[in-house]
């Protein structure tokens, strides 16, 4: 595996009902898949080990020893596709909410703006599907938020599907983002932006899984929010 074209690093803590699909969706549109799996109770690690080993030059999984969180994962995962020698890193949920019909205008969109392309849920033409009010208001609010406190114009900075280019995480100390749970995707916008890369949003449809329970609680939130205050302040 490596040696240029696109990784996608699937973070997963408990995927075992949707993973499989999610890997052959990725697989279809051509791309690798990194799984980075925090020990899943369910057995998920078990079954990406097995989707691994039917498909080895192009499906890997990264092990590691309990839940550390959403944003050392990507980390880790980057840090693995860098070594490897991929020229870009996607960022895709594991639950099927992110659909794999979109990774190739992600690819396409960081290639030509050179930084940063995210799969956007609030420009015209995206949309979601199968959320409730409470989750849509927070949705909204919480990237209103980030836009007022950062001074920013990017209109989904909360999205977990993305794609970077090996030049913009080459210039992110990632040691240094300090982000462990969802804000490291504010985070990682934030970086880019000051580094003076480009961040380019694409529509995308976001379908709500229908398989397990989000993962975001109130405490992630809330550290969200504190994030883009210390992001803020560290200006």
């Amino acid at each position: 595996m490596g040696a240029g074209g696109a990784l996608v690093v699937l973070p997963t803590y408990n995927e075992l009902d949707s993973l499989t699909g999610v890997v052959r969706g990725i697989r279809a549109q051509g791309h690798h898949a990194l799984i980075v799996d925090d020990s899943s109770p369910d057995g998920t690690g078990q079954l990406a080990d097995s989707l691994a080993a039917e498909d080895p030059d192009a499906v890997a999984v990264l092990h590691r020893p309990g839940k550390q969180g959403l944003g050392t994962a990507y980390k880790e995962g980057f840090a693995w596709g860098l070594g490897r020698g991929y020229d870009l890193f996607l960022e895709m949920d594991a639950d099927g909410s992110h659909l794999p019909a979109y990774l190739d205008a992600l690819v396409a969109a960081a290639q030509e703006c050179g930084g940063l392309a995210i799969g956007s849920r609030w420009i015209p033409g995206g949309s979601v599907a199968g959320w409730g009010p409470a989750r849509f208001v927070l949705s909204r609010g919480a990237n209103w938020y980030t836009r007022a406190v950062l001074g920013i114009s990017v209109r989904d900075a909360t999205s977990g599907f993305r794609c970077y280019t090996r030049a913009l995480l080459e210039k992110i100390d990632l040691s240094a983002v300090m982000s462990q749970g969802y804000s490291f995707q504010i985070e990682m916008v934030e970086r880019a932006l000051r580094l003076g890369f480009r961040v380019v949003e694409i529509p995308i449809r976001f379908e709500d899984r229908k398989l397990g329970s989000s993962k975001v609680s109130r405490g992630e939130v809330t550290k969200a929010l504190a994030t883009v205050l210390r992001l803020r302040f560290r200006r």
